[in-house]
């Protein structure tokens, strides 16, 4: 990291000369320039100064964002394939535990469920994009089919089945992330 031309960077958004930094900071003209031209590197002590000066503070200056992933390839999905629950679970968006909600591709073989899922707080809903499925809330059974969608408040115990003959595929929503 060029500490010096972020300094820069900072000044000049606030419309401030390197004079003008210096007399705030209490610091040299010099030692403003060389700074920000990396020529010398600050004390903590002057650098607290000079990002005070600047309205800025250690944290948000050594905090560079990184870009946040918006487009998840198949080879950044990860898979887990059930042989006795005849199911495979794919996090379509990995890591989504940090997120507020965690949308998982589920395919249930003919006969296929996910493992009963206990009360917890938040939401669930799914979209059927093949087969058809019954959705076990408590002691209700719903049933869902291609190109139809659920949503339900998970205060029971619940999971879903594949009742159909063919591979069922649902995109399912847990909020907050519990897959």
């Amino acid at each position: 990291m060029k500490i010096g031309q972020k300094i820069k960077r900072l000044r000049m958004q606030k419309g401030l000369t390197q004079e003008e930094l210096a007399d705030r900071s209490e610091l040299s003209k010099g030692f403003i320039s060389q700074l920000e031209r990396d020529l010398t590197s600050p004390s903590i002590a002057s650098l607290i100064d000079i990002l005070q000066c600047l309205g800025s503070n250690l944290k948000d200056f050594f905090n560079d964002i990184k870009d946040e992933q918006v487009v998840f390839k198949k080879s950044d999905y990860f898979i887990k394939n059930d042989v006795e629950l005849k199911n495979e679970i794919q996090w379509i968006i990995p890591n989504a535990q940090k997120n507020s909600m965690e949308p998982i591709l589920l395919n249930l073989e003919p006969g296929g469920s996910t493992l009963p899922d206990y009360p917890h707080e938040g939401e669930e809903f799914g979209y059927v994009l093949n087969g058809s499925i019954a959705i076990h809330i408590g002691s209700e059974i719903y049933k869902a089919k291609k190109g139809e969608s659920f949503y339900f408040v998970p205060d029971k115990t619940h999971f879903v089945e594949n009742t159909g003959k063919i591979v069922a595929s649902l995109i399912w929503v847990s909020s907050p992330p519990s897959f």
